[in-house]
């Protein structure tokens, strides 16, 4: 923190806690009526979307096959489901503006030329994961799972069991791609350094398929396509720490020489 920025922080006026919930407030209610506006078109549209985030199984499953719905409503709730959690994802640059506005007044101006590249920088690694999962992860995962399964058995599946197979597929590699944004955080505010975060390198690795294991179905191929790019955002997110985190060098060389003492 520069001297300017204590006189800054010295000098804000603050305000009443009932101020502050009252904005909290305001902020939630405009996330809220954001996840609306995207969920009623997308409501709509519901089972065209459903049918597009089937398709890697469907391309794939023998001719004749098809899902089920095992349950009588599952028909009129499964695609509701999906268009729901998709409008939360479509608007996450809404709600993540929101909270930097509910936030941004008590942040120094260091703090905030960092923010607003770390939200932009997270919210497009989430969506590059939920892009992997989809084009690559998927159609690797249903092809290796179908060819597998044992002769004369057909390969149809729940609507709502898919459902939530794909969407635990896309969480998982959505919160892997946020690896780099996590590592900048973890640097800038001085709980690790980048020297200890590559003399780690071994453990990360091991608990990248550990991770995978946990987050992953229960496949080799899911759990390899997810603990393998998580490997490598952690390697960037180290370059990245230490270039958007000034002074790592100095206090990396400060601690080498009170090792050496």
């Amino acid at each position: 923190m520069t001297p300017e920025e204590e006189q800054q922080a010295s000098s804000a006026p603050e305000q009443p806690l009932m101020a502050h919930l009252l904005e909290l407030r305001d902020r939630i209610l405009k996330i809220i009526y954001g996840v609306v506006i995207a969920f009623a078109p997308l409501a709509y549209f519901s089972k065209q979307i459903y049918a597009i985030v089937a398709e890697p199984l469907m391309k794939l499953m023998p001719a004749g096959t098809s899902m089920i719905a095992t349950e009588v409503a599952s028909p009129f709730f499964a695609p509701l489901k999906l268009s729901m959690i998709l409008a939360v994802a479509v608007s996450m640059p809404w709600t993540l503006f929101q909270l930097w506005a509910f936030v941004a007044p008590g942040l120094y101006k260091s703090e905030r030329r960092l923010v607003t590249p770390l939200l932009f920088s997270s919210t497009m690694l989430f969506y590059a994961g939920m892009a992997m999962a989809y084009f690559l992860v998927l159609p690797t995962v249903f092809k290796f799972l179908i060819s597998v399964a044992p002769e004369g058995v057909a390969v149809m599946t729940d609507i709502n069991k898919y459902l939530n197979f794909v969407l635990a597929i896309f969480l998982a590699f959505g919160i892997a791609f946020e690896t780099p944004v996590a590592i900048v955080l973890l640097v800038y505010t001085g709980f690790v350094t980048p020297k200890q975060l590559r003399e780690n390198r071994g453990y990360v690795l091991v608990g990248c398929f550990v991770v995978a294991a946990v987050l992953t179905p229960p496949d080799v191929v899911s759990q390899f396509l997810l603990a393998v790019p998580t490997y490598v955002l952690y390697e960037i997110g180290i370059l990245a720490g230490q270039w958007l985190t000034p002074g790592t060098k100095q206090v990396e060389e400060q601690q080498a020489i009170a090792e050496r003492k």
